[in-house]
């Protein structure tokens, strides 16, 4: 699995012009993508790396401070453009294998308390955030 994560004052996410998700304070926002061979293992190491990660101000994480996190789904994190230049999304895994996932992934967050709001899987979705400091990173299980 992969997930980019974003430290932001605020995020949401937009489906046909109707919100389905957000966050209205200091949070994280993380676009979580899964492979063909993803588990239940990479779930757990995902989910503990967003929740542990300390990019929060004053080096805190989102477990530390009760930070809410949105999560939006995002096969594109496994396309591959080494080659000309169009991308080939032959590494994400399919829909049906890549949902239960990502709903796994969220499922864990909301286990260890935190507040999760999420994008709508497989849909074309607007995510409107306001990146703070700026801070992105980049995590693989």
């Amino acid at each position: 699995m992969r997930a980019v994560i974003q430290r932001v004052t605020r995020a949401s996410v937009t489906v046909g012009g109707e919100t389905v998700g957000k966050i209205d304070r200091p949070g994280l926002l993380a676009l979580v993508g899964a492979t063909h061979d993803d588990g239940p293992d990479q779930v757990a190491t995902i989910a503990r790396k967003i929740a542990e990660l300390r990019v929060l101000r004053d080096e805190r994480s989102a477990a530390d401070v009760g930070a809410p996190v949105l999560v939006v789904s995002q096969f594109t994190l496994y396309g591959d453009a080494r080659k000309g230049r169009r991308p080939t999304w032959s590494a994400a895994a399919p829909g049906p294998v890549a949902e239960p996932l990502v709903d796994a992934v969220v499922e864990d967050l909301r286990s260890r308390g935190l507040e999760v709001a999420t994008g709508q899987f497989g849909a074309d979705m607007a995510v409107d955030l306001v990146n703070d400091g700026p801070v992105t990173i980049l995590l693989e299980a």
